[in-house]
């Protein structure tokens, strides 16, 4: 995608224990009503919805916008399939990241806002970046230990072959790390910060095993 091709608005899907990273391409199943309309709406235009996580706590209210966090990722339906109890089947591939502006008042069952790039304009530059492992030894090193603690299964030579960029966003979503974590994740403007917070949070958890402390 251009930068003269992205939208000035979206349809946004605030969703729970879910976050998506430019670059990477995740399953959903689409079954509440209200976004089996956002996915038919956006199939009959440009296949673009905005994924965003809520800020919850006992007392919010998922649906008010100032508990949204201010920062999700725009992404395109790449593949579509509908199962005989009316659910929807899509593919969605993370493209760059937006924040929100303003929320446009209509009269659809699900919110739409206007947004803005600007920050994250770099996240549609498809230069492949030479992969260092060098780099990223402690890093992988970390991560395909923690993975293998919590049950994870990472197909670390197909991972590879990706860009640097790709496999930094791939694990960065895929972690076991907290909501709030990969949130932090999500925000970090470039790769390199990114890839440094990766580690901070890593240091935890480590600093969590050599401690004999439970992982949560």
């Amino acid at each position: 995608m251009k930068k003269e091709d992205l939208p000035k608005k979206i349809a946004v899907f605030p969703l729970s224990n879910f976050i998506i990273f430019p670059k990477t391409t995740v399953p959903l199943n689409i079954f509440e009503q209200r976004y089996v309309d956002m996915i038919n709406d956006s199939m009959k235009t440009n296949k673009l919805i905005g994924m965003i996580q809520p800020k919850l706590s006992k007392n919010q209210n998922p649906l008010n916008s100032s508990d949204l966090h201010k920062i999700g990722c725009l992404g395109k339906i790449t593949s579509f399939k509908e199962t005989e109890d009316g659910r929807y089947l899509i593919d969605l591939k993370g493209l760059i990241r937006f924040k929100i502006n303003n929320e446009i008042l209509n009269n659809k069952k699900y919110r739409e806002y206007e947004i803005n790039f600007d920050s994250y304009l770099h996240d549609l530059n498809d230069q492949k970046e030479e992969l260092k492992f060098s780099d990223l030894k402690i890093i992988f090193k970390d991560l395909k230990t923690l993975f293998e603690k919590r049950g994870f299964i990472i197909n670390w030579k197909a991972l590879e072959k990706q860009s640097l960029d790709e496999i930094i966003n791939a694990l960065a979503m895929a972690s076991p790390f907290s909501l709030e974590e990969k949130q932090a994740l999500l925000e970090a403007t470039n790769l390199n910060i990114r890839k440094i917070k990766i580690a901070e949070i890593l240091s935890t958890y480590t600093y969590d095993q050599y401690n004999n402390t439970t992982l949560q």
